[in-house]
Formats: structure tokens, C-alpha cells, sequence
């Protein structure tokens, strides 16, 4: 296992609660789900830097592969992005680019809060792109097609898994967490490690779990937000269902 492994949670909505309680429960990382989550840009201006007092690095999946999505969140104090729906190594150079400062990629400067609201200089742009974080998805066939390509370059940081899409796009249907899903899996671990770059799982099931740890995972994901309060809800409401026909019994 990664001596430096984090565990996160999956956030799909600007809930300060939530992120107080995973913070006070000792997770090191969230996801904002902006793809598919209740996010706008107002709450992400506010979200974000809330959670980063917190103690937690954020990472965001953008709402596109484009250069407004990413650039936005990373203005607003992001860690770093995940990008959806890449297509291969080429279209994963163009959209990594855009996170990058040049020479290395294409990043536009913007001043605010990134830069203290002050002035900016050459230390700063490198420290950024030292330490803004670049996670292109492997979802997509094309993506696993061309994955040791994607991980060697420079402008990525580490690679994101993403089972459910990848599952149905290569033509299995419901991701079931079968050996072809692990054998995908691993392609992208062996990837990333021959370019010494960390890898993301969503593992929402136990064999996930486990498999995240016999892989040295660098970051997983424990839980979803509206799955993690779905199951809580569902407990409390099954024991005292439980205790009710238990009374009836008697």
C-alpha cells in the first residue's frame, strides 16, 4: 500500500455540515462532483475555500473537458482537477494543458485569490504548477487504449479511474466490479506507476476496498454524500421496523 494513501468522500452538493463532518471524521480529501452535482459557480467560490480551512484538499471534476470549466475552479482555490470524458492521448494533452502555466501547458493567469490578491512572479507560477494537481478519467475505451501514453505526460498528474462509465463503454453493460473491470483496473495502476504518478479508485464496495489496498492505492474514495445519508437513513429507519414487529410479536 501507498505509504502516503488518503481517503476521501464524494461531495454532490455545497453542504458546510457535510464537509465538517468528514473533516471531523479524518478524511483527507473530497471530491466536488461538479459534473453531476448541485454545484453553480457562486457556491464553488465559497465551497471550496471553506473546505480548504478545514484541513481538506479538494479536489474537482469539472463540469467538461474544456478550458472555462477547469480554469474556473482552480481560480477559485481548487487543489486540482479531474477531468471527464477524455478520448485518447491527444485530446488529454489539449485539456491538461489548460491547467498547466506556460511554457508548460496553457493556463490563463487570473489575479484573486490564488495569488493572495496581490501581485504574481515567476516563483509563483512554477509553485502552481508544481503543485496543482492534474487527474485526466480513464472511463472511456480510448482513454484505457492510449492510458501509458496519457500518464507519461507532463502536464498530468495521475490518473482517475472512473468503473462505471468504463464498464458500459467497452460493451459489459452494469459495471459489476468483475476480473474485466479489475483487469482494467490494473492497466491504469501499472500505468501510473511506471510514470511514479498516483491513481484515484471510487471504491463505494468492500472487494474495492480491498483491491485499492493489495494495489497500494494513492487516493480512494470511501463513499458518496447522498449515498453515505441514503444508507443512514435506511438503517435507523430498518431497526425501528425491526423493533416495532418485534413489539407486535410480544
Amino acid at each position: 500500500m501507498s505509504e502516503q494513501l488518503k481517503q476521501g468522500a464524494w461531495l454532490s452538493d455545497g453542504s458546510v455540515a457535510i464537509g465538517e463532518i468528514v473533516a471531523g471524521l479524518g478524511y483527507d480529501f473530497v471530491v466536488l462532483d461538479v459534473e453531476h452535482g448541485a454545484f453553480d459557480l457562486a457556491i464553488l467560490e465559497r465551497f471550496i475555500p471553506v473546505l480548504k480551512g478545514l484541513g481538506l484538499e479538494v479536489l474537482s471534476k469539472v463540469l467538461v473537458p474544456e478550458r472555462g470549466a477547469i480554469q474556473q475552479v482552480l481560480d477559485f482555490g481548487s487543489d486540482g482537477v479531474i477531468i471527464p470524458h477524455i478520448e485518447g492521448v491527444e485530446h488529454a494533452k489539449r485539456v491538461t494543458d489548460f491547467a498547466k502555466f506556460p511554457p508548460l501547458g496553457s493556463r490563463s493567469l487570473a489575479g484573486g485569490r490564488t495569488m493572495g490578491y496581490a501581485g504574481y512572479d515567476d516563483a509563483w507560477v512554477a509553485e502552481q504548477d508544481r503543485t496543482i494537481k492534474v487527474f485526466p478519467m480513464v472511463e472511456d475505451p480510448r482513454a484505457l487504449r492510449d492510458v501509458e501514453q496519457i500518464a507519461a505526460l507532463d502536464t498530468v498528474d495521475g490518473i482517475f479511474i472512473g468503473p462505471g462509465d468504463l464498464s458500459l463503454m467497452s460493451g459489459r453493460g452494469v459495471y459489476r466490479q468483475s476480473e474485466a473491470d479489475f483487469e482494467d483496473f490494473r492497466r491504469v495502476v501499472a500505468a501510473a506507476r511506471a510514470n511514479d504518478k498516483p491513481w484515484i479508485l471510487p471504491a463505494w464496495t468492500t472487494i474495492e476496498k480491498e483491491f485499492a489496498v493489495a494495489e497500494g492505492a494513492d487516493y480512494v474514495l470511501l463513499a458518496m454524500q447522498h449515498a453515505a445519508i441514503s444508507e443512514g437513513y435506511r438503517s435507523a429507519r430498518a431497526l425501528m421496523d425491526g423493533l416495532i414487529e418485534g413489539a407486535v410479536r410480544v
